[in-house]
């Protein structure tokens, strides 16, 4: 058996896509506190019957919070009434400038494709994610969208903080509805 050979043939963009799947780094005290409070806004959200799910925006090197927000696509009648989408749409109108590269976004679910091109357009700075979506996730479990080498804006995303706390939110919801 030969040594395997890097193949010239594999795009640079794919060379590239390699390389930033490697990044990794931990949530900071910030990160933490703001999970936990999209942890409570995930709470109330399936108090009023919405799946829970919570989101803040806050300015990565202040930390103030610029917006938060959480799922009302029941109340609201609005499909697109995602948290992390109505989190990022406030963010912008508190800003009065629709990029947010100097934000991180704190979401307790993993994004979907919908949120993740918001987020990719928005150029949103961080995101950083509780519990991984393996029916709609676009950030990781289905698609890599906010790594993608093709688009313009690439974040790394920083997955898994208090996972077990948002999965099992998200487990007693749907158990209930059962």
């Amino acid at each position: 058996m030969r040594p395997l050979r890097p193949n010239p043939e594999v795009p640079a963009l794919m060379r590239r896509y390699a390389r930033l799947r490697t990044r990794a780094a931990s949530p900071s005290t910030t990160d933490l506190a703001m999970m936990e409070r999209a942890l409570d806004l995930a709470r109330d959200a399936a108090a009023k019957g919405e799946v829970p799910v919570g989101a803040v925006v806050y300015e990565t090197t202040t930390g103030k919070v610029l917006a938060e927000a959480a799922n009302a696509r029941e109340c609201e009648a609005d499909p697109s009434a995602h948290a992390e989408f109505l989190a990022i749409r406030a963010a912008c109108a508190s800003r009065g400038d629709w990029r947010l590269n100097d934000c991180t976004l704190v979401v307790t679910l993993e994004p979907c494709i919908m949120c993740a091109g918001l987020i990719v357009n928005a150029r949103v700075g961080r995101v950083v994610y509780g519990a991984d979506d393996p029916k709609a996730g676009a950030v990781r479990s289905l698609y890599r969208l906010l790594e993608d080498p093709r688009l313009n804006h690439r974040i790394t995303p920083m997955r898994g903080v208090l996972s077990s706390a948002s999965s099992a939110l998200l487990r007693e919801f749907f158990r209930a509805r059962r």
